[in-house]
Parts: structure tokens; sequence; C-alpha cells
């Protein structure tokens, strides 16, 4: 038996839970980041910012659940959804807290995007600086106090990762482990990314003014020719009125305007 629409009941649900889910992914920002900034900080602290890391992404995939649930074509939904599936089944294969960090990114993401209020130059710029601040504070995780590593502080790993978004790569700082190069290339390839996205809305700004700047145009010409017409009809009305009784109307001509000469 077929399952009924339930798009109404979707609807209602995400614009319900994107409040409560985008607030949680900012207290999941923060049980991140302490344990990173301050190593040191009391057991009692870390202990508790792990178990929000994991109580945070529970309540996405909860979310995720849902909506899956919700959806009248299931398999569809799984396959227009591809990022959020592999944001949800990501710290179950491996329990780190980097790929925690990855699966969070795309679900709070996920659901920013579905939000008719946020308009795309806000979203590119909140990802811009979610990478920046993001991608120096995993880098700064695995790299700190590995044998020669160049990036053992925040203000080194805030200096590379900008360096690696805008491409720009001097070389003077740069992840000596694994993890941390492949944390490289997906910084570069997301910076060339938003690059590209933000080049794309100021080109797409200005052939929009011109779009309307021309449509302005035509329509004042189109004005300006419909006026000349009417006057053209009222000029011949009056020539009629006064010709004499039984005599043909003169031609009403319009004076032409004369060439300009250098």
């Amino acid at each position: 038996m077929a399952r009924m629409p339930n798009t109404n009941t979707t609807d209602r649900w995400e614009r319900r839970t994107q409040g409560p889910l985008l607030a949680l992914a900012v207290l999941f920002a923060v049980a991140y980041t302490l344990p990173v900034v301050l190593p040191d900080a009391p057991e009692q602290v870390l202990s508790a910012c792990h178990v929000a890391n994991w109580v945070v992404w529970a309540a996405f995939a909860i979310d995720y659940a849902v909506r899956l649930w919700l959806s009248e074509d299931r398999l569809r939904f799984v396959r227009s959804h591809p990022l959020a599936l592999l944001a949800v089944l990501l710290p179950m294969l491996r329990p780190l807290r980097l790929l925690k960090l990855v699966s969070m990114l795309l679900l709070a993401g996920q659901r920013a995007r579905m939000a008719s209020q946020v308009r795309v130059t806000t979203y590119v710029t909140g990802s811009c600086l979610g990478l920046l601040v993001f991608g120096a504070l995993a880098v700064l995780e695995v790299e700190r106090g590995k044998p020669g590593a160049s990036i053992q502080t925040l203000g080194d790993a805030l200096w590379w990762a900008f360096t690696t978004m805008t491409t720009v790569g001097y070389g003077d700082m740069a992840p000596t482990t694994g993890l941390g190069r492949l944390l490289a290339i997906g910084l570069m390839l997301s910076g060339i990314a938003l690059l590209g996205v933000v080049t794309a809305n100021i080109a797409a700004w200005f052939i929009s003014r011109f779009e309307r700047d021309d449509a302005e145009e035509r329509r004042q010409t189109a004005a300006i020719e419909a006026l000349t017409e009417e006057v053209q009809a009222l000029r011949a009305q009056v020539a009629t009125l006064r010709a004499p009784q039984g005599a043909p109307p003169e031609p009403v001509v319009l004076p032409t305007p004369t060439p300009e000469h250098e």
C-alpha cells in the first residue's frame, strides 16, 4: 500500500528543529574548541566537552533518522543527501574527534542551507569562517607535539589555515603528519571552491545590475515612442478640426531633427 504524502509534516519538523539544532551546533563548536585550545583544562571539563560532542552528534543523527522516516521516498532521500548519511556514519566507523568535527560541519551546513532566510552570501561567509577556524583547530590537534612539526600554537594554525585556504602557501608552516596533510588537501580544495562561489556571486551581481539598467532604458524608450505616437495623433485631430468643411486635412509632419554639423 502506497504511503500518504507527508510533505507538510516534514516541513513542520524542519522548521521547528532548525533553530535548536543550529544552537546545538554552536555548543558543539565550543565543546570541540575548548579541549584543543586548553589541553591542560581540568579533567571534568574535558569529559563534559567529550560528552557534549557525542550528545550533539546524536541529536543530528536522530534528526536525520526522523526526516528519513517522514520522507515519501526514502531511497530518494538517501540518494539526495549522501553527505548527511556519511556524516552520521563517520563517527560510528571510527570514534575520532576529527571525524565528529567533519560530520557536524556537514550536518549543520545542510540544515543551514534549508533555511530560506539564509542568503548565499551569508552562507558562503559563514562557511569560510568555519573552515578557517575549525581547519586551524583540527590541524593543531593532530600536529601539536609531533616531532619536527612547525604548527604548535593556535596562532600558527590560524596563519597556516588562512594561507592554505587562499592558496597562497608561503611554505613557512606545513603539516608533517599524514592526517595533517589530508586536512591541508581538504582545506585547499574547499578554499578554491568557496572563492569560486564568491567570484561567481560578484559577477552575477554586476550582471543583474546591468540587466536592470538595460531594462529601465528599454522601458523609457518604449514610453517615449508611445508618447510620440500620441502627440502625432493629437496633432492630426487638431489639423482635421481646423481644415475647411469638405477639404481634405493637410498632412501633419513632425519636425525632424537636423543633423549636427561639426
